[in-house]
């Protein structure tokens, strides 16, 4: 496993229990990226992609609003719906390639969702990727 992945899985990790215990356990959340016994690269970047994808989370709720369609997002699988707005927020900010950014989205539904969340996550963010990047998705095999 990449130290890429390793920080988006930890991001995630803590997206999710702040999505459950909301932000009053952000302490405990940092403490446990800390205890991660993960390289300080590793810790440093999910420390980063949890925050920004917390400061982004109104603005990837709005996409996932407009491309999940017939789902509310809280009713989406609490997994699956961060998994979603991590990936939107790299979509957004960062210069990673489509391809990567929802091939490793589509690593952490199999890892950690339900058999049916890979195919939906996908889904999903192939319909942002292109409102935000103009790009097809490069993952189901369409050109970038």
């Amino acid at each position: 496993m990449n130290q890429n992945h390793r920080s988006r899985r930890l991001a995630l990790q803590g997206l999710c229990c702040l999505d459950v215990q909301g932000l009053k356990v952000r302490d405990l959340v940092d403490e446990f990226i800390s205890d991660s016994q993960e390289p300080p690269m590793v810790i440093e970047a999910a420390r980063e992609l949890l925050a920004n994808a917390m400061e982004e989370e109104g603005q990837a709720d709005e996409l996932l609003t407009r491309h999940a369609r017939h789902w509310e997002l809280g009713r989406l699988a609490m997994v699956d719906r961060n998994i979603l707005r991590l990936s939107v927020y790299e979509l957004r900010k960062s210069q990673a390639p489509t391809k990567v950014i929802i091939s490793e989205a589509l690593k952490l539904a199999q890892e950690f969702s339900t058999a049916e969340s890979p195919r939906f996550i996908n889904g999903v963010l192939d319909a942002v990727a292109k409102e935000i990047r103009g790009q097809v998705n490069p993952a189901a095999g369409e050109k970038d």
